[in-house]
């Protein structure tokens, strides 16, 4: 039998992730590939791999549009790059684009100097808690008082699309998350610090934060945490 033949059937099932986290104890996807051909690992030393038609874990909606698929499709395995378990994921609410997230400029007067409105698009690095990636906010509220504002991450595509409603802020705080709880781990606990993953986080690293409202709802637990720290 050719070896290529051969390769396919150890892997029959398998899809490269391409997270290259290192959980299986490689350090990428296609050296672990390698180590299941050659009989050092098994393909169920993936966390991200599951025996079903997919050959991945998935725990949400299927959906036709290319553009919802790649987001519905996104794995969660319970723990972080690092290799750290977190108790929960924190999804958005329906009908919203992602979790919501609460900040605070370095400079707060920014909100009132910058006129910051609903709808407007904010550009900004988490410097605060030690984030290299720059984020694209999309308003939800703004306070003048405080300068505290209410968010959702966005696509960069969206302030692509739309020159004319961008403000840089630069760097923030992160204050706190709104958003579904869901993938738990341990259940989100009223007055307890407890390690989260918001959905769809580019750097894939726990975030923890007091958990300060928990609402049952017939669209889930909608949880509320504040105090971010990435430690």
């Amino acid at each position: 039998m050719e070896t290529g033949i051969l390769d396919e059937k150890i892997l029959k099932g398998w899809k490269n992730p391409g997270k290259n986290c290192g959980a299986c104890g490689e350090k990428s996807c296609e050296m672990f590939e390698k180590s299941v051909i050659s009989g050092e690992k098994e393909l169920k030393d993936c966390p991200f791999y599951k025996e079903n038609n997919s050959g991945f874990l998935t725990d949400t909606k299927q959906s036709d549009n290319p553009t919802e698929k790649s987001c519905n499709n996104q794995v969660y395995s319970g723990y972080d790059i690092l290799n750290i378990q977190y108790d929960f994921v924190l999804h958005p609410i329906p009908d919203e684009p992602s979790a919501r997230k609460i900040i605070l400029p370095f400079r707060p007067e920014l909100a009132e100097k910058l006129n910051i409105q609903k709808d407007d698009i904010l550009l900004g690095r988490p410097q605060g808690a030690g984030c290299p990636v720059q984020h694209i906010l999309s308003v939800i509220k703004a306070d003048f008082l405080t300068g505290v504002i209410t968010s959702h991450v966005v696509s960069p595509v969206i302030a692509r699309e739309n020159p004319d409603r961008v403000k840089e802020i630069r760097a923030y705080h992160i204050i706190g998350f709104e958003g579904i709880a869901q993938n738990i781990n341990s259940e989100p606990l009223f007055g307890r610090r407890q390690r989260f993953l918001p959905g769809f986080c580019m750097m894939n690293l726990c975030h923890t934060g007091v958990v300060n409202m928990c609402v049952n709802k017939k669209t889930g637990l909608h949880v509320r945490v504040e105090d971010i720290r990435i430690i």
